[in-house]
This record gives C-alpha cells, structure tokens and sequence, in this order.
C-alpha cells in the first residue's frame, strides 16, 4: 500500500530542520552545498514516505535506497547526479545515527553507481594568450580585463572569483586571499599580468563605487557599484571568446583546468598544484590536468637523478659511477 502522505522540513519525524542546522553550523557547509544537500535528502524522504510508505527512517533499509536511485535512474538523471543522491543520503543518515535515532547507517552499504570519467576541455596557453591579448572596449574594459587575468593567474572558481572583497587582495605580494569550497581559505599568488589589470582597474572600481552607502567591499563591481555575479563573468567571458581567432565557446571552469595544466606541465608539483586549486582529494586535481604521456616522460627525464640515460643504453655508466 502507498502512503501519500509526504515529509515537510519542519516534520520531526525525519529531523530534517535539525539535519540541515547541523550542516551549517556543524559541518560549516557553503551555502551552495547546504542547499543541494537539503533539496537531495528532502527529495529522498519524499519518496520514503510516499512512494515506499516508510513512516520513520528506522524503517528504511538498504533495499530502499536502492530503489530510491533507481528511480533517480528512470527519471533520467545522470550518474553524477545520481551519485551525488547517495552522497547526501549517506551523510543525513549518519547525522540520525549520531543523533540515536538510528543504530546503523542503510545508506553506507549502498555502492556508488558507476559514472563515466570525463575529462574536462583543455585549452592551450596560446589560446589562453589569445584571449587574453585581446584588450574589451569600452568602460568596462579595466574590469574586465582584470578578471579574465585572475580567472587564469590564480585558478579561480567563478563564485571564488565574485566573492572577493577588496581586503582579499594583496597587490603588493601579488597574493590573493580565496575563500573556497566548505568555507575554507587559502592563499594563491597571482603574476605580473594580472597585477597590471588589477591596478588599472581599482581606479574604475572606485568611481563605479562612489555614492554607494552600504558596507559590503566587493572586488568586481558592475557599474552601479554591486557585486559582480557568476553570470556577469559567463558573459565577460563570451564576449572575449567572440573577439579572438581561436576560440569559439569557452567556459569559465576552463580557464581553471587551464591553469592547473600549465603548471603541471612547466613541472610543478602536483600536490602544490593541489593546494593552489584549494582541492581536498589529490585524484580531483589529477582530473583537472591534461598532460601527455611524452611531456611527463620528458620532465622525468630531465628531472630524476637516476633517469638521464637508463633508458638509453647506447651510452655506458661513466667510470666515476655516474650515470
């Protein structure tokens, strides 16, 4: 028998209301993650309770999550999304289990779905210099200018990118002070470039911000002194792809996987490369780097001490015992 009734937020039943205050002031989850965290946990006690007719969760099981991704499945989300499901599942059932209202977590047994590993688009460094080269007309042009260069110089997200203040930046150190994914902050260097744009922009953020009474700092203003947002820089970015010769659709993520690459490949570390991106786990960094297997073999060669000629046996150990 199908139950129609459907958990609310404020049903204590599910403890959703004290869940997501345990995100954000436990876990000090960004308010992006709190959001898609509240909507795939709500999503699923919905269809607990209305579609398995589970009164309580001590009444799911394993089996129910599965169908519960399943269905995800039939509805045509994708694997990621799907994944992303089980993700938030697993983490609201092990915040019941700390509470004691649960005495295992039905979600942990659940394994992942398998999702395709898609390599993100590369972009070479002369596209990027493409791009960049290419000055804006116009009053905006400053602003711009200087963001497209930060995208690139500190390997930014767009929503760590809109979300500086002016205090987070250093011009003199040429360091930047970000605040990243779980509301944690790292500091990334930035070049010369970069620096240029910035200083001939302030000048246009400051007239842009004159006679603006509120006490928010943003870094990228639009003209009427607000904080840029995410969709702004999207477009900032589509209006210098139109002007350049070797581009013709970029997205803003691209300049990020961009970034990461070219260190990698002029021999930067990978896990420095990781701190820089502000990145948790070492496997997502490796997913943002595009780097060929010649390249790699050429840095091993000319890095490792004990790799200049063992793979060339045309030339015998020296009689020092070098090699």
């Amino acid at each position: 028998m199908i139950v129609t009734t459907v958990a609310t937020p404020d049903d204590p039943t599910w403890l959703l209301e004290p869940f997501a205050q345990h995100l954000q002031w436990e876990r000090n989850l960004a308010p992006a993650t709190l959001t898609a965290y509240g909507r795939e946990v709500a999503r699923f006690v919905a269809f607990a309770t209305s579609e398995l007719g589970r009164a309580h969760p001590a009444a799911v099981a394993p089996v129910d999550v599965r169908a519960f991704l399943a269905w995800l499945h039939a509805q045509g989300l994708s694997a990621t999304s799907v994944q992303r499901s089980l993700a938030a599942a697993r983490t609201y059932f092990r915040f019941l289990v700390a509470e004691g209202v649960l005495h295992a977590n039905p979600a942990r047994a659940v394994p992942h779905p398998r999702r395709e590993r898609r390599l993100p688009e590369v972009v070479t460094s002369d596209q990027v210099n493409d791009l960049l080269d290419g000055a804006p007309e116009g009053p905006g042009g400053p602003r711009d200018l200087a963001l497209l260069e930060l995208l690139y110089a500190a390997g930014l997200r767009v929503g760590e990118l809109v979300a500086l203040d002016l205090e987070d930046l250093d011009l003199g150190q040429r360091l930047l002070r970000v605040h990243g994914k779980g509301r944690k902050t790292r500091v990334v260097p930035f070049g010369r470039r970069a620096a240029t744009a910035l200083r001939a922009y302030l000048p246009v953020r400051a007239q842009w911000r004159r006679g603006r009474d509120d006490d928010a700092r943003p870094l990228f203003v639009n003209r009427r002194g607000g904080r840029l947002t995410d969709r702004s820089v999207r477009r900032v970015l589509d209006a210098a792809v139109q002007r350049t010769a070797s581009l013709h659709r970029l997205n803003p993520h691209a300049l990020r996987h961009a970034f990461a690459t070219h260190l990698l490949e002029a021999g930067m570390d990978l896990r420095a490369i990781q701190e820089l991106l502000g990145h948790s786990s070492l496997a997502t960094t490796q997913v943002y780097t595009h780097v060929d297997l010649a390249h790699l073999m050429a840095v091993y060669r000319a890095s490792h001490p004990r790799a200049t000629r063992s793979d060339t046996r045309s030339t015998p150990p020296s009689r020092d015992g070098g090699e």
